[in-house]
């Protein structure tokens, strides 16, 4: 039985996929998807993880459903949260 979940990737354009999703009850991951294994550094730091994925799913199946309109040119060129529709870009009215 597949848990299938809607997401938005983005390949050279952006596309609506069907993914699959772990097994919620699974005894080995306990539903994350995989296992983490922190290890250190010569210190005993804390230097990083690996992750090991289980096999009751697998990250990488998906179907693509649907290419996504791209974003109008407007909204792609906004730099720094600045509004455009204000004076020199920024806005003059108050946050509320």
């Amino acid at each position: 039985m597949m848990r299938l979940r809607l997401q938005v990737i983005g390949y050279p354009r952006r596309v609506l996929a069907l993914m699959d999703t772990p097994r919620p009850d699974c005894l080995n991951c306990e539903g994350d998807g995989g296992i983490e294994h922190p290890y250190g550094d010569d210190d005993g730091e804390y230097a990083g993880s690996d992750w090991e994925p289980c096999g009751c799913w697998n990250e990488n199946h998906r179907w693509r459903l649907l290419p996504l309109p791209r974003r109008p040119r407007l909204l792609r060129l906004r730099r720094h949260g600045r509004d455009p529709w204000g004076r020199d870009g920024y806005s003059s009215e108050p946050p509320f």
